[in-house]
């Protein structure tokens, strides 16, 4: 057995049935190139014994190291992340008779949810041997593979759409790893990433292209079990969705669980995005198999500008799985969100971690959340570095040029 009690077993693509060793570094599935997913031999815990072991462990994400691919405690490379609070909100004067709570991720060690992907993804490659990693990201992904890059002694390249904040940049070469800014969104950071990288014997972090910043995520839906008395987990859970890691992650630890007998019902999952990119949402709504580019994509929200999403069968099934659905909101509506749950809760939102505050009305309205429920919203990031009043002057039209045609 693994020196963690890692019960690891292979790797699996849902999308052709192959089975890959993880024994050593791999990407997307070498049959089809879909996402690879690890599997562990869940019938060799003792969920009993297991549950009350964790009591008694540090408050960690690593404290669910059964369930965690890494096998060496060595390779661990952590900032201390994971087990973020769950927070009571006050009354939402959107949702009446609503109970609502946040669970702040913003507290992480690299101000956001990334944090937790990029410490089990990091210690992994770390122990598989490998030394350089890239990763294109819209900026929080960027700065949690920096820091962590540099906690396990790797180097780090990091490609971020040009428009991102010049503070985000920095941040990245803080913790030394090297910035490459590309004209686009995403979608063009990532295929400039890969080209650039190709045959340099690096390996590509990104979104689902590889098998375990999924299980970083993982840990949200464990926290969230753990933080809540057994048989009452939220109704819903409603989480801001760019490339979609969280919710394949919250579906995939709910799932486990449920393996295990220690949970019998599963949250409802929504996605929410803005209205000017919001890909998931209309496959949702459309009942489509999987999503189609988003053009134009446009938002104040960086994380969510994902025209995209690689291996959205797999975030579509983990909402409609879970019989939830999916919502947009206009950046305005972010803005208010952020400023709303400041001044009433004392919460410092992103304005992707304020998207689910902000779905709040839409969603009741429609009857797909009701009276009595309770919801979590995931924030997903701090909102210390974002200014609403500059937010609202950046969604104003520019002023009409004052030189004659």
């Amino acid at each position: 057995m693994a020196e963690t009690g890692s019960l690891l077993g292979s790797l699996e693509c849902r999308a052709c049935c192959s089975q890959v060793d993880p024994g050593h570094a791999v990407g997307i599935c070498p049959t089809c190139g879909h996402t690879l997913l690890a599997t562990y031999h869940l019938e060799r815990l003792d969920r009993s014994a297991w549950r009350d072991r964790l009591s008694h462990r540090p408050a960690t994400l690593w404290r669910y190291e059964e369930l965690l691919p890494v096998q060496r405690r060595a390779s661990i490379a952590t900032l201390g992340e994971g087990f973020s609070p769950v927070l009571p909100l006050s009354e939402c004067p959107a949702a009446p008779g609503v109970r609502l709570v946040l669970k702040d991720d913003g507290q992480l060690p690299t101000g956001s949810f990334k944090a937790r992907g990029m410490a089990v993804a990091v210690s992994r490659a770390r122990e598989l041997g490998l030394k350089e990693l890239f990763v294109p990201s819209a900026g929080n992904a960027g700065i949690a593979l920096a820091a962590y890059g540099a906690r396990a002694s790797m180097r780090v390249r990091i490609y971020l759409p040009d428009r991102t904040a010049a503070s985000v940049q920095e941040a990245c070469r803080r913790y030394g790893a090297e910035v490459h800014a590309v004209p686009g969104t995403i979608r063009e950071a990532g295929a400039a990433a890969r080209t650039a990288e190709k045959d340099r014997g690096s390996f590509d972090m990104s979104t689902l292209r590889e098998p375990y910043r999924v299980e970083g995520k993982k840990t949200m839906g464990l926290e969230i079990w753990e933080q809540f008395p057994t048989g009452e987990l939220p109704d819903a859970i409603l989480y801001p969705t760019g490339g979609g890691t969280g919710l394949v992650g919250m579906f995939k630890a709910f799932s486990e669980l449920r393996t295990l007998g220690l949970l019998e019902r599963l949250p409802r999952l929504y996605a929410i995005q803005p209205t000017g990119c919001a890909p998931v949402v209309r496959a949702l709504k459309a009942g489509a198999p999987k999503v189609t580019p988003w053009e134009g994509a446009s938002t104040i929200a960086p994380g969510l500008l994902v025209p995209a999403p690689f291996a959205s069968e797999r975030i579509l099934e983990a909402v409609r799985e879970t019989a939830g659905g999916g919502e947009t909101v206009d950046d305005e509506m972010l803005i208010d969100a952020m400023v709303a749950l400041a001044t009433r809760d004392g919460i410092s939102a992103s304005p992707e971690g304020a998207a689910p505050y902000a779905a709040l009305g839409a969603l009741c309205m429609a009857g797909q959340i009701r009276p009595g429920e309770t919801v979590l919203l995931y924030n997903t990031g701090t909102g210390l570095s974002f200014s609403a009043d500059a937010l609202r002057r950046s969604l104003e039209p520019e002023p009409p040029s004052d030189l004659a045609p």
